[in-house]
């Protein structure tokens, strides 16, 4: 007599709608998002993603680091941010891809889904909300309006004002969408 056993391999999908009249070029919100159950933040280190033939240094990109933390924790005033996760706070994470120098090659380290909001000639500035427990995604957001001026080639300079001034907008536009989805 035979027994036959068969493997059941489950493949877990994640669904967005994509919302329409956006403050941002691409908006995606989770059909289960829940955004009561959150009233503490946690953020990640912000990723930034170059061509390899199209690099930052490393001290600009340090630099940018610093200057989007900064703009994102003067707009945040009156949000709990927290060193670890937990089941009422939402991990964030900010991502600038400069794929304007890029000939199609893929980037080191990025992921597939983050890879997808941006093309080839653009910069993009990227928002992923999850939570902190799970990993689940539960939005994202990218916007390529307001692109700073990065060194991407040796003999350029980066334009730091326009740096600010792109951190400044995009942390404005975060603190909206966290007022308007946590009920502040």
């Amino acid at each position: 007599l035979g027994v036959s056993l068969s493997a059941c391999t489950t493949v877990e999908t994640q669904s967005f709608d994509v919302r329409k009249n956006s403050a941002v070029e691409s908006a995606q919100i989770s059909t289960d998002a829940d955004f009561s159950k959150y009233d503490r933040l946690l953020a990640e280190d912000m990723g930034i993603f170059f061509p390899q033939n199209a690099a930052s240094s490393d001290e600009d990109t340090q630099r940018i680091r610093q200057i989007f933390r900064a703009a994102f924790i003067a707009e945040l005033q009156g949000y709990d941010i927290v060193q670890e996760p937990g089941p009422r706070t939402m991990a964030v994470q900010a991502s600038l891809i400069d794929l304007r120098n890029s000939s199609g090659a893929p980037l080191p380290g990025m992921r597939r889904e983050v890879r997808d909001m941006a093309a080839a000639g653009s910069i993009v500035f990227l928002m992923e909300m999850k939570d902190s427990e799970s990993g689940a995604i539960l939005a994202r957001a990218a916007d390529s309006a307001t692109a700073p001026t990065l060194a991407a080639t040796a003999g350029t300079a980066t334009d730091w004002s326009s740096v600010q001034g792109a951190a400044e907008k995009w942390a404005a536009l975060f603190r909206q969408f966290l007022d308007a989805n946590l009920g502040r």
